[in-house]
């Protein structure tokens, strides 16, 4: 597996599924785009009706997702050939999967897998590998070598593995074959300089290397708010004497009388040193690192090469949290092999534990994604080696969670009928339930899981609502029946939102909140699990996430057939889309705050806009006075500083209007790509002036399945 993976090893551093004939198809035959009829105005989010013609559903479309996938007997594997070889073997023999639940990545007990055929062996390992070497010289069809730059990058392309052109696998198997090197541990402490001293009460002090590493911890963060924190300072203190010896425990009572400042510029300094290295130190390690890289960063499933997302386990440090979280300052342990659980192949497949160590359990289970797994001391919760967001996996889920969100279109005008039909239930659960799923449709609203606010900081959804989170207004700014929200949310970022309801939803709110005090929950007969569990009865799939990206996308969609313009440039056209991303950022509440760096961008820009508006003036004056054909020639110079000035203004307003919204998150997780490729193909933008490299990768099967007549 060694030599499979790396040549020159680093050493680590310390709903039932019912038939339906569409799902013979490939992958990307499934999507056909949807021609542009008239439909009901339900078919909009609450938030963005407008006027004009939407798309409806077609025949597929209109039936539950939970039908539409069909169940096929597993074939026959061939383990047994080596996998370089076997890649195009497999293209004809690829299986149905089940599309992944939220629930895929959960820590649970050991099944029994299904028994499969023992993994290569180390030969046919070192074979693969050697049958995918490159060879040093790759020649275009004229003769002309290629560039190394050129040649990986063709290689790459080469390498891209269209998931989405073949069959499923059956049942929820997520893989036949899975080979990687294990996580890559964090490198173990190196003691201070004996020049680098600890002070308490201002005489000098010398720690075990435990007691000195967490030290160093707190060290580091001296110029840090957190640091200034009560709350942060007591659980660091609490920690950090757990890891002392008895003598150190004694001595050290008094977090105040600590100087840790000798150990804080210490690595200040080696900040400094990091930051004027020479350009020869830094390729040493950029080299290293990309030895790491090929060595841990990649793995092999059902002998396709894909990326892992993080095979880098985190250092011991110390937990911040967000916003108050009570557990901000708990000392964050090292992670050691004892504790992680391997998921792999059987066989010689199985990664082995750095020397002189031992998995804490080695698995084979194909149901689930995960590669690796661990516990987390501070918070309990499990933490996994997950593959990177293009990989085959990652993919199918994104596929299956925005087909499943497209197929809401056709049903969500008769889930609004039911839930506005509750609002006038006998039963205060069925209310409670309309109510909230009103919020969640109209306003996008999380869900809102139960929590202890002295584990984990006092973050609500829609169904773990308080009373003090709301207040009604009969009248406000002119609307009559306003609900003002003011809570704070997921990541500690705040909500706030004044917003109109019906009448109906007014008055139940009234009704709920009768008899309680501001702390006690306005849905007390609600939470998510129920919320849930009934949206499976409306659609199968449908959970409270699917319609935040329903929304998401449906809003998407139709900001840019509102504000795209024939005859826009592309920079008119870019800044159209930005403005409609917008829309969908404020309607998620994807904040972020003022970059602090803000001003100082937007005076340059402004400079810059300045001194081409100079050119500009030049440029036409020049042309202007000009005759003949030194007219014609200078025709084209201020056409070009004419557009340019104007790209700058329309940069400026993008970069002002967005200083406070956080695009990218809604981009990566709620909107449906096929919506931007779209409408980049439609309208002749490049795609990378819209979605980064990152999303290039995460979305392939999008830029390859969709075309310009593409409808959500």
């Amino acid at each position: 597996m060694r030599d499979l993976l790396h040549s020159a090893p680093v050493k680590p551093k310390p709903e039932p599924m019912s038939e339906d004939e569409d799902d013979d198809k490939p992958w990307g035959e499934r999507v056909k785009p949807k021609e542009d009829v008239e439909s009901d105005d339900d078919d909009q989010p609450w938030s963005q009706k407008m006027n004009g013609d939407n798309a409806s559903e077609d025949d597929e479309d209109d039936k539950p997702w939970g039908e539409r996938v069909k169940k096929e007997e597993p074939e026959d594997s061939d383990d047994n050939v080596s996998w370089a070889r076997k890649v195009k073997k497999d293209d004809k023999k690829r299986r149905k999967t089940k599309g992944d639940s939220d629930d895929d990545e959960e820590f649970v007990p050991e099944k029994k897998p299904k028994k499969e055929k023992a993994s290569s062996s180390k030969k046919e390992l070192s074979k693969s590998k050697k049958e995918t070497k490159v060879k040093k010289e790759v020649k275009k069809e004229d003769g002309a070598t290629v560039s190394p730059r050129k040649k990986k990058k063709q290689e790459e392309e080469e390498e891209v593995w269209k998931w989405w052109e073949e069959e499923k696998k059956p049942d929820g198997v997520k893989w036949n074959t899975l080979v990687h090197f294990g996580p890559m541990f964090a490198p173990e402490y190196e003691v201070l300089p004996k020049s680098v001293r600890f002070y308490y009460d201002k005489k000098p002090m010398v720690l075990s290397s435990g007691t000195e590493e967490v030290a160093t911890f707190y060290a580091r963060m001296l110029d840090h708010e957190y640091t200034e924190k009560d709350q942060f300072n007591a659980n660091f203190f609490k920690d950090w004497r757990k890891e002392m010896t008895a003598a150190e425990r004694e001595k050290i009572v008094d977090l105040k009388k600590c100087d840790f400042m000798e150990i804080a510029e210490h690595f200040k300094k080696l900040s400094e040193e990091r930051k004027s290295m020479t350009k020869e130190q830094k390729q040493v390690i950029k080299e290293q690192k990309e030895a790491e890289l090929k060595q841990y960063g990649f793995c092999f499933i059902d002998g396709h090469k894909q990326k892992i997302g993080n095979f880098r386990i985190e250092p011991p440090g110390l937990f911040r949290g967000r916003g108050g979280h009570p557990k901000m300052g708990k000392l964050k342990k090292r992670i050691q092999p004892e504790d992680v659980i391997i998921n792999s192949s059987k066989g010689e497949s199985v990664p082995k534990p750095p020397p002189g160590h031992k998995w804490k359990e080695v698995r084979h289970d194909n149901t689930v994604s995960w590669l690796c797994s661990w516990t987390e001391n501070v918070l309990g919760s499990n933490k996994y080696m997950m593959l990177n967001p293009s990989s085959k996996m990652k993919g199918e889920k994104d596929y299956e969670k925005f087909e499943t969100a497209r197929a809401l279109k056709s049903k969500v005008a008769h889930i609004r009928e039911v839930y506005t039909s509750d609002w006038k239930s006998k039963e205060m659960r069925v209310r409670q339930r309309a109510v909230a799923l009103y919020f969640i449709d109209k306003l996008a609203l999380r869900a809102g899981n139960e929590k202890d606010v002295d584990e984990a900081a006092d973050t609500v959804g829609c169904c773990s609502l308080r009373c003090e989170h709301i207040k009604l207004l009969e009248e406000h700014n002119g609307k009559q029946f306003v609900v003002e929200f003011d809570f704070l949310g997921k990541d500690s970022i705040r909500y706030y939102n004044a917003v109109p309801v019906d009448k109906r939803v007014f008055k139940n709110l009234k009704l709920f909140m009768e008899n309680k005090d501001p702390g006690d929950d306005l849905f007390d007969r609600l939470d998510t699990s129920s919320l849930n569990a009934h949206l499976q009865t409306l659609m199968p799939g449908l959970t409270v996430k699917v319609f935040r990206t329903y929304n998401a996308s449906i809003t998407l969609q139709e900001q840019l057939k509102k504000l795209t313009k024939d005859g826009d440039s592309i920079h008119d056209k870019i800044l159209s889309y930005n403005r409609a991303n917008r829309e969908v950022a404020i309607l998620c509440n994807h904040q972020r705050a003022i970059p602090k760096t803000h001003e100082q961008s937007m005076e340059k820009l402004q400079a810059k806009i300045k001194d081409k508006k100079k050119e500009y003036k030049d440029a036409k004056e020049a042309y202007e006075s000009a005759r003949g054909a030194e007219k014609e020639k200078l025709k084209k110079k201020y056409e070009q500083k004419k557009e340019q000035l104007k790209k700058l203004k329309i940069q400026k307003t993008d970069k002002d209007e967005n200083k406070q919204i956080a695009l990218g998150t809604s981009k990566l997780n709620y909107l449906d790509p096929r919506i931007t490729v779209a409408w980049c193909k439609k309208n002749e933008i490049p795609l990378e002036k819209i979605f980064t490299k990152q999303h290039r990768e995460k979305f392939r099967w999008a830029i390859d399945m969709a075309d310009q007549n593409y409808v959500f």
